[in-house]
């Protein structure tokens, strides 16, 4: 029987363990990206404001991602046990870094004439933030974005180690038993998965953007 025909095999016979899997993965992915998103979109337009800890805060941030994944986990099983509560937290940290440095440079790379030109309008400057310099580095911030999510959809695979579940048990199944078509049967689901949720988010910021253009046009003619 050949590799095809096995994960094949593997597939039909053991769809019920695969879905759960894939549910896990997205659940504990899903989940991290939440919570830095939540994190970091706020703290960057905060630094964007208060440029001199931008700097210190952004570096510290990349230090916690050049730890190794395993050594994460490790530093966090002590306290937190097995499960998805560690591999939440670690990925929640690793994710951090894009999505935070992207909105800080994201923000300061917007042109200084368009928010001179909306000052000189007598807008807010929360007003400036929403209409002016979110929209122009929308697509910095979701570059970053979608950085962090397919990061964190690569990790979650490592976190079984971990006991956290997803599709990195069956990866990690195959490994013990010397069964190719296990490891091949989980990273497939796990490489469309990022594949996939990639393009959602492009397409997501590609709508976002049309809308934004659409409301500034919009109000440019009614003034």
């Amino acid at each position: 029987m050949s590799l095809f025909e096995k994960v094949i095999n593997v597939y039909t016979k053991q769809t019920s363990m695969l879905l759960e899997g894939l549910w896990q993965h997205i659940c504990i992915a899903g989940i991290s990206i939440l919570i830095a998103s939540l994190i970091c979109i706020p703290l960057g337009i905060f630094l964007t404001r208060h440029k001199k800890l931008g700097g210190i805060v952004i570096g510290i941030v990349s230090v916690i991602y050049t730890i190794p994944s395993l050594a994460m986990f490790g530093l966090l099983l002590p306290i937190l046990g097995i499960g998805s509560k560690p591999a939440i937290v670690a990925i929640t940290m690793y994710a951090m870094l894009p999505i935070l440095r992207n909105v800080y440079t994201g923000i300061l790379g917007v042109d200084a004439t368009l928010i001179d030109a909306g000052k000189g309008m007598g807008m807010t400057n929360m007003q400036i933030l929403v209409s002016v310099e979110l929209p122009m580095a929308l697509p910095v911030i979701m570059a970053g974005l979608r950085t962090a999510t397919t990061m964190a959809i690569a990790t979650t695979t490592i976190s079984a180690f971990i006991g956290a579940g997803g599709l990195g048990q069956v990866i990690y199944r195959g490994v013990n038993l010397l069964r190719d078509e296990y490891t091949v049967a989980g990273a497939i689901p796990t490489a469309i998965l990022a594949l996939l949720v990639d393009r959602l988010l492009l397409l997501a910021e590609k709508t976002i953007s049309k809308r934004t253009f659409r409301g500034g046009s919009r109000n440019g003619q009614k003034q």
